[in-house]
């Protein structure tokens, strides 16, 4: 009697993948295939083009040759269907600086088209440890309390891939132990996260990989 094995499906394919900025190239060549439950931890020294990758996965920027194929489609077909379905969190963790925690955490949602109400938006900012600081502007809070501002929103964004660039920097032992709960409550659901980082963060969960970039 044959055994059924579960198969393993990738759903986010990199192919032949190539980066190029003003004259300098930063990668190519580059082929990788992700399946969900998969954590990367994506690492490099400065200039090795950690960020662009991340940039170029989330379509902001478009790659040099090569394609990236979400589901089978290449994601610059998929326009906001591929969208819908990214968080990308930037080292500078976009957070504006005249704006209150609340508004930020809000607003920024409802850009992306995810409704937060004021009272979820409360507990959210709790549950990452700003209690008490939601009203004030962004500018009177210290670095690793801008950054879990913005890391706020992956407690809101109900996306499958997180694409996350250093969001490690400035953070206390607590604060990237939530973000290690954060990042295991998602891959648990099926989600995929690409971290660079060069933390090692030991999940506990998921399938962990690394992915180096070299100069």
């Amino acid at each position: 009697m044959l055994q059924s094995r579960r198969r393993t499906i990738d759903i986010l394919e990199l192919s032949k993948l190539g980066c190029v900025r003003g004259d300098r190239r930063l990668f190519s060549g580059l082929d990788l295939s992700v399946s969900p439950g998969t954590y990367i931890q994506l690492t490099g020294p400065n200039g090795s083009g950690k960020t662009s990758l991340l940039r170029i996965l989330c379509g902001l920027l478009a790659p040099a040759e090569g394609e990236v194929k979400w589901k089978g489609a290449n994601i610059r077909s998929l326009s906001e269907e591929y969208v819908a379905s990214v968080t990308y969190l930037g080292h500078r963790h976009g957070v504006k600086e005249e704006l209150s925690a609340l508004e930020n955490l809000r607003i920024t949602n409802a850009l992306n088209g995810v409704e937060v109400s004021h009272e979820r938006a409360v507990a959210v900012l709790k549950e990452m440890g700003l209690a008490g600081r939601e009203s004030l502007p962004a500018r009177l809070l210290s670095e690793g309390q801008r950054r879990r501002v913005g890391l706020a929103r992956l407690l809101v964004c109900n996306t499958e891939l997180w694409l996350l660039d250093e969001v490690l920097t400035s953070l206390d032992k607590g604060a990237v132990a939530l973000v290690r709960s954060l990042i295991e409550n998602h891959l648990t659901g099926g989600g995929i996260a690409i971290v660079a980082t060069h933390q090692e963060l030991e999940l506990t969960t998921g399938h962990t990989r690394r992915l180096e970039l070299t100069t």
